[in-house]
């Protein structure tokens, strides 16, 4: 049995399609014993409430629904005890005894957080991510979760969408790397084994790129567009064997994804091949009322036909799915083959052999919050800040003297973690006052607070109903920075933590000024004109728009929101002990005007001058330049990098044939370092207009001072490849060029012809 339980695991991993089609014994066996309203109930995704919910919607009589066969799975429960109690009655108490999934949004770590997604992808370090899913998946399984609502792999170049927080940032190549790492580090190579759980992919699709970046808005675009730029990596998590998909909000189309029958049926499962089950996003089977395709019924019908297996909260499928089968609006196998997905789901995850396997009370103490876990987290979040201006290279600083460290955010233990770590306790976070005196333990640090968040009474009312992130000083804002300004005179250097509370980015925390509230700008000024050294460590959830602080004498580093050893890793760095390697994953933008900005924009017919300066009839701006604050790919050292001679092993290649591009890499600077050597790629002439230039291969290496080395990244025949106007995946005959270097604006390249 357990050589059987293998097999099909790996099969499940690897093949599943394949697989799926042979279907599983034991599954058919306990369909062929189910009513159909038992089939229904197992499409029934409920939360009995307590949690942080993604709705308004909380489930009721959920005890009794399950012992009536009526629930498939549960989200917003956790722990042994609890688990096993919801297990207990679905399996003693049920007539047939089947478990239920135990869902939760595990989105930057359990118990133990790391950075949001958007920060640990400006590590560019794919090993760090699946280890990073591996912890999350431990820690979450000791607590009888069984399944993940992640990762999030919308690709997003709209920095007002609060989201792009919970993602990989602008690039689908980069996007399918981490995709597949984080997936894999999820589900391991053995979903029966107890530290392991099914992944769920979302939001498909299309999501981040929702107009105005407003959440839960339309989306309108052409499939040229989809398939080339935004679906990548969704289906590099198929082929890594995702488990799950969830659903999105938006249309796609003009069809809500939750029953658009072409994404969920044709192009998921018939195109991609995707034999796992698929889930809607919380009551967005009943939101596609409000969006104009029925009422609750016709939506619920028009879902499951279109290939939707589980109903997250909204229970359309449990209280209509009956009456559409007995009218003909459904049919039965449609039904029973939705009901068979989430069943193998079981299967492979092993809790039709033992419900109770993810229940050892033992485990949470043994594997949750452990000194590993926290040095893994502190790792993580060193590896994910980006250097963005290192101004007379005041960073980083001597570990003596006399600091002060001021801002709102600078002893704000519940602003560490960020956005959708419902699951983390911002009670346990390191601040970044602790983590100077923990490090710099012979400075003399003291500390202001200089100013609120933001003194936007109605602004903060807002934040404060998603989370009460905002608290406003009972002093007043001048009293305040000018005790702020007083201290910053009689110290030696200041470093002023800046940038947005934890509720400021997320899931319904739209914006459309990505700027730095006024409240600190103000005080950012003020520390400025005292002459004095200034760093700021800047936290945020998302690119902002500072032209007006990158142009100061400042040195900025960008920190995200690090998770729960946030001011020990910040500590790490802006003292050196770490030296930062991270790189941006988004655009910055020099204001929101320009958005969206991104580094694989197509060339025009009337292109700006190269220079920048304003030209009549050219595609430009009249109040500012096309370029970004900062480019994607872009990050600091307190070391320097120097790339030269470039080449490439062939000038021709035939299709099907790889080539590989070798550029050397000097460390010129005092520090050892960490550099994310970048590889982009241009299709000169092709059938569609291309992009001006993709990334399409990047490796992150270690040099110490004075160190060289030759750097080889291989591109294979897919990087070659696009998806033309038939949406055929081509490569076209013709010139291509290469550009290597330290961002999307890398200078040194090569050119070679595909025959």
């Amino acid at each position: 049995m357990i050589y059987k339980k293998l097999l099909i695991t790996i099969l499940f991993l690897s093949f599943f399609g394949a697989y799926a089609q042979q279907r599983i014994p034991e599954v058919e066996q306990l369909l062929q014993k189910m009513t159909i309203e038992e089939k229904i109930g197992q499409l029934n995704l409920l939360t009995p409430g307590g949690g942080v919910a993604t709705g308004e919607v909380v489930s009721k009589d959920v005890g009794t629904k399950i012992k009536s066969g009526q629930v498939g799975g549960l989200f917003g429960v956790a722990g042994p005890a609890k688990v096993r109690k919801a297990q207990e009655l679905a399996v003693k108490e049920s007539r047939l005894g089947i478990p239920l999934l135990i869902g939760s949004d595990v989105i930057h770590g359990y118990k133990t957080t790391y950075p949001i997604p958007l920060g640990l992808s400006s590590s560019w370090d794919m090993d760090l991510v699946k280890q990073a899913a591996q912890m999350a998946a431990r820690e979450a399984t000791a607590d009888g979760i069984n399944w993940n609502f992640s990762p999030m792999v919308d690709i997003a170049r709209d920095p007002r969408w609060g989201r792009i927080a919970e993602g990989a940032g602008e690039d689908p190549y980069l996007g399918s790397k981490i995709a597949e790492a984080m997936v894999k580090g999820y589900q391991g190579n053995d979903l029966a084994a107890s530290h392991t759980m099914l992944a769920c992919v979302k939001h498909f699709a299309l999501y981040g790129a929702v107009e105005a970046g407003r959440d839960y808005h339309s989306v309108d675009m052409s499939k040229i567009k989809m398939f080339n730029q935004y679906m990548q990596p969704y289906k590099a998590a198929i082929d890594a064997g995702a488990a799950s998909v969830m659903s999105s909000f938006n249309d796609v189309d003009g069809v809500p994804a939750t029953g658009n029958k072409w994404l969920l049926t044709d192009v998921l499962r018939d195109q991609w091949g995707f034999e796992g089950f698929v889930v809607s996003d919380y009551t967005s089977l009943n939101e596609m009322i409000p969006h104009g395709l029925g009422d609750l019924q016709a939506v619920s019908a028009l879902a499951l036909k279109a290939g939707l297996d589980m109903d997250m909260v909204g229970e359309g499928f449990l209280t209509t799915l009956k009456k559409s089968l007995d009218e003909g609006k459904v049919t039965e196998a449609d039904i029973t083959n939705a009901c068979r997905r989430v069943l193998e789901a079981k299967y492979i995850s092993g809790l039709l052999d033992d419900p109770y396997k993810y229940l050892d009370s033992k485990r949470p103490k043994k594997d949750i919050l452990t000194d590993e876990n926290r040095a893994l987290a502190r790792k993580l979040a060193t590896r994910s800040f980006v250097l963005l201006k290192n101004h007379n290279n005041i960073l980083p600083l001597e570990k003596k003297g006399k600091i002060a460290l001021i801002g709102p955010l600078a002893d704000s233990r519940e602003n560490m973690l960020g956005t959708w770590a419902p699951t983390g306790d911002f009670n346990l976070a390191v601040t970044i006052l602790e983590g100077f005196n923990n490090i710099a333990s012979e400075a003399t640090v003291h500390y202001a607070k200089g100013a609120n968040i933001s003194d936007d009474a109605d602004f903060a009312k807002n934040v404060n109903s998603l989370g009460e992130r905002i608290m406003i000083d009972e002093r007043s804002p001048e009293t305040m920075l000018q005790e702020a300004v007083d201290l910053a005179k009689t110290s030696d250097v200041v470093v002023a933590v800046v940038g947005e509370a934890t509720e400021m980015s997320g899931e319904s925390a739209s914006r459309t000024d990505i700027s730095i509230p006024e409240s600190q700008k103000k005080l950012i000024r003020a520390l400025v004109a005292t002459g004095k050294p200034v760093a700021l460590v800047l936290m945020s959830g998302r690119p902002l728009t500072i032209p007006e602080e990158f142009n100061m004498p400042v040195s900025i580093i960008q920190v995200w929101h690090p998770g729960v050893e946030a001011g020990n890793a910040i500590a790490d760095v802006v003292f050196g002990d770490y030296n930062p390697s991270g790189k941006l994953t988004a655009t910055w933008p020099v204001n929101v005007g320009q958005i969206p900005v991104y580094h694989s924009v197509k060339a025009t017919g009337r292109p700006a001058p190269e220079s920048g300066e304003f030209q009549k009839f050219r595609s430009n701006y009249l109040d500012a330049t096309n370029a970004p604050l900062l480019p994607f790919g872009y990050g600091l050292s307190y070391s320097t990098f120097d790339y030269s001679n470039l080449k490439l092993n062939k000038k021709e290649i035939n299709q099907g044939e790889e080539i590989t591009a070798t550029v050397t890499v000097t460390n010129t600077g005092n520090y050892d370092g960490e550099e994310v050597v970048q590889l982009y790629l241009r299709d000169v002439v092709r059938s569609i207009t291309p992009p001006k230039r993709q990334l399409k291969g990047f490796q992150k290496i270690m040099l110490k001072k004075g160190e060289r080395k030759e750097v080889a990244i291989t591109l294979s025949p897919d990087d070659l490849k696009f998806y033309n106007a038939q949406l055929e995946f081509v490569s076209e005959p013709g010139e291509f060029e290469v550009f290597v270097g330290t961002n999307s604006n890398a200078e040194l390249s090569e050119t070679f012809t595909l025959k």
